[in-house]
């Protein structure tokens, strides 16, 4: 029997103070990390689970801001020490950041437990971490029926470099991953990204998303390819926390919807799309913060009609 206390979505990722600046300006100890943007753009959409780790050092407002959306932070622990920090630079087209420090702080000896209630989730996204703390996490997971759980992964080329054995364990384990282009390249070791795609297919998930930043994304599955473009934006502030955006609006249209069939999938990645346009729009997570679901539902209505003939 399922607890009365399970959030719809479980996700295990980072809580960040970020240092970021973009041609269009610098901010400072804002708020990012891959679970809080996650969070805050599938909040919208249904409950969600945090799982993370903060130091003494975190803003009380910045809890406040989460605790107030849809965010059950039962698992959001408090260590001794200061919380991990990202400092980045985007130049030009802002296709990639030039990463200026990264450090790790408590992150270095996060171990995630998940509470009874996250165990039970019937959608998991395991957030860009070790394969090592992504497969701690899926021994974690309640037993579920078949098809009654969707367990959804994302990585990087660090540890496609430095730990593939875990990540390919990983891959056996979960039914859908979400790289951009360069990391589906690597991992499945072809140029062509329609051949790495179906490559990446049999190592295991059910389905892969390919994130192309501006020019969209694409979905291959044993059953269906699909590409979205990206919502149309005349300007970007910060593209930081894009992807990790995408992925809560994406995975929480799914927990509201309670399917995961691949037609499903392709209807949801609208919904990604739709809430990466607005994480991009501001530094750190301001607009994802301030945005409603209506104008969420406008905005998908508007890239509907952008990509229907």
């Amino acid at each position: 029997m399922t607890p009365p206390t399970t959030p719809a979505l479980t996700v295990v990722g980072t809580v960040a103070l970020d240092d970021v600046t973009t041609p269009a300006g610098t901010a400072e100890a804002v708020l990012g990390g891959s679970a809080t943007y996650f969070s805050l753009a599938a909040s919208l959409f249904a409950r969600v689970g945090l799982v993370g780790v903060v130091g003494r050092d975190f803003p009380g407002r910045f809890r406040d801001l989460l605790g107030g959306r849809d965010i059950d932070l039962t698992c959001l622990e408090t260590a001794p020490g200061a919380t991990f920090r990202w400092a980045g630079r985007y130049d030009g087209a802002m296709n990639a950041a030039t990463t200026l420090r990264t450090d790790l702080n408590v992150l270095a000896t996060f171990s995630p437990s998940l509470a009874h209630g996250h165990r039970h989730a019937p959608y998991v996204f395991l957030a860009n971490t070790a394969p090592a703390i992504q497969l701690s996490v899926l021994s974690q997971l309640a037993p579920a029926a078949p098809g009654a759980r969707l367990v959804v992964a994302d990585t990087m080329n660090l540890w496609i470099d430095t730990a593939r054995d875990g990540l390919l364990e990983v891959l056996r384990r979960v039914d859908g991953l979400l790289v951009n282009d360069e990391e589906a390249r690597s991992l499945a070791g072809h140029r062509n990204l329609i051949s790495a795609g179906r490559r990446l297919l049999s190592y295991g998930p059910r389905f892969v998303l390919v994130k192309k930043g501006e020019h969209g994304a694409f979905l291959f599955a044993r059953d269906r390819q699909f590409a979205l473009p990206a919502y149309p934006l005349e300007e970007v502030r910060d593209p930081t926390g894009a992807g990790d955006s995408f992925a809560g609006g994406l995975m929480g249209a799914l927990a509201a919807s309670g399917r995961s069939a691949t037609p499903d999938v392709a209807r949801a990645m609208l919904y990604g799309a739709v809430t990466a346009s607005f994480a991009v729009s501001t530094f750190s997570v301001d607009a994802l913060a301030r945005v409603t679901r209506s104008e969420v539902e406008a905005r998908a209505d508007e890239l509907r009609r952008f990509v229907t003939l």
